[in-house]
């Protein structure tokens, strides 16, 4: 790596954050590598404590590091990036990359909504919903944990949902049940994952996710489904293009 330039403007611990980043860009280091200690780079880059602390920070921060405590800091995976300019899906997007996906259902119910769901679904206060929860997986590594609630009056046959991971629940909406899915609503908010949700996503408690919010409408307007999907934040990023 090129040494730093401590007559530039630009502070020593964002030179060495992007010494660090195109080490890694170059594959000189690939996920699961260990990095230099901050010891190693003080020596190496004639730094101070302080700004081989807060270079590496910063990646940890930005989900490029992360670190095992007692053992070091690595090189993490990188996230999965999606853009929310208009419709996707993730199995399409994970096969686009190389990725292999993987849906696996946890279940598949009749149950009462919560008031959210009744609202978001225009539901009357007898009407029920089925309930399928699945977790969403790229070559076999849990990324997304998700509910979808669907109008019971518009499933005919249960039994059907369960092809869902063979295709996509859209498809599946089309092809069984002849609903098209025109638009959708989206919401976005940062959470903490819960203990339940640690367990099915295979992180530690309290990491950084995203909490997804999605209603989905048919071609009349009708919503037909509400989804909400926990995204782990580690390995998962969103993204728009403004105009």
């Amino acid at each position: 790596m090129k040494p730093l330039q401590p007559e530039s403007v630009i502070p020593l611990y964002h030179q060495l954050m992007e010494r660090l980043k195109d080490s890694i860009e170059k594959g000189n280091w690939t996920p699961g590598d260990k990095i230099p200690s901050e010891n190693q780079l003080m020596d190496q880059f004639s730094v101070s404590r302080n700004t081989a602390k807060k270079a590496i920070e910063e990646l940890v921060q930005d989900g490029i590091l992360y670190r095992i405590q007692g053992k070091g800091t690595f090189v993490a995976k990188p996230k999965l990036q999606q853009s929310l300019m208009g419709f996707y899906s993730f199995s399409k997007v994970l096969k686009e990359k190389g990725m292999n996906p993987k849906d696996i259902i946890l279940k598949i119910e009749e149950a009462k909504p919560t008031s959210k769901i009744r609202e978001a679904l225009q539901l009357g206060e007898d009407e029920n919903v089925i309930e399928m929860k699945r977790l969403r997986c790229a070559n076999n590594e849990p990324y997304i944990l998700e509910s979808s609630f669907i109008p019971k009056n518009l499933i005919s046959n249960m039994e059907q949902l369960k092809k869902v991971g063979e295709i996509s629940l859209y498809d599946l909406f089309t092809q069984e049940y002849n609903i098209v899915v025109t638009r959708a609503k989206e919401a976005f908010e940062p959470v903490l994952i819960r203990s339940e949700e640690s367990e099915y996503l295979q992180t530690e408690e309290g990491l950084p996710a995203l909490l997804l919010e999605r209603t989905a409408y048919d071609v009349n307007g009708v919503p037909v489904e509400f989804c909400r999907s926990i995204v782990r934040g580690d390995r998962c990023r969103f993204y728009t293009e403004l105009t």
